[in-house]
């Protein structure tokens, strides 16, 4: 998956794609104000991708588990980003201590260059079947309780009221079921570019997303 929609959004402050396929993380090295990140499950295989939001001064929280770059070594992977990212505050719902930062200059490697991509050139990125394979095994209710709270706290920094659950079931991604998938991806990023609108741009969203509701009623009403 891309995430190339980040570059027009410089000023986004929360992102959340998680379980979404995404290796690459260089569409996130402009989006200076960003503070919180969720990208747990994806399909970073490389933690050189760090390398791509070491220049983001107010990155404070960033979600990065149980993507390939982790690793069989949890306390090197921890102390490898927080020598990277020194700034953060909370890694993997974890909070960071003085003490791991200090220990991370000792035990965390140094990233200095962004990762290789391959197969770029022949127009055939790098695959990322297996991840989406393994996504499927995942219950839907974990992948509804994160995306669910995740998209939440986007509605939070919006002002907006949150999701109940039974309404969120809708458009829970399922490996299984790519349209619902979409329509998660879209979602989010319906949500996160509403963070970018002023008052005049919120009206003007409401009164399509209205007129949309409406037709959609009609049509409704015309089929029963």
């Amino acid at each position: 998956a891309q995430i190339s929609i980040c570059r027009d959004l410089p000023n986004i402050e929360v992102i959340t794609f998680s379980v979404n396929g995404i290796s690459d993380l260089e569409p996130l090295n402009q989006c200076q104000n960003l503070s919180e990140l969720y990208l747990r499950k994806n399909n970073i295989t490389s933690l050189n991708e760090l390398f791509y939001l070491k220049n983001l001064p107010r990155l404070r929280v960033l979600w990065l588990s149980e993507n390939p770059c982790c690793g069989s070594d949890p306390h090197r992977y921890r102390m490898t980003v927080l020598r990277n990212l020194p700034s953060l505050q909370k890694l993997d719902n974890q909070a960071v201590t003085e003490e791991e930062l200090s220990q991370a200059l000792v035990d965390g490697e140094e990233i200095t260059a962004p990762p290789a991509r391959r197969n770029v050139e022949n127009g055939c990125p790098e695959s990322t079947v297996s991840s989406a394979a393994e996504s499927t095994t995942e219950t839907e209710s974990e992948l509804l309780n994160f995306s669910l709270e995740e998209t939440n706290k986007i509605r939070e920094e919006l002002g907006m009221k949150p999701v109940p659950r039974d309404k969120f079931s809708s458009f829970s991604p399922r490996g299984t079921d790519c349209s619902c998938k979409k329509r998660n991806n879209v979602l989010n990023a319906i949500l996160l570019l509403m963070k970018e609108l002023d008052t005049e741009g919120l009206e003007i969203v409401q009164q399509t997303v209205g007129r949309r509701l409406q037709a959609f009623r009609k049509k409704e009403l015309q089929e029963e």
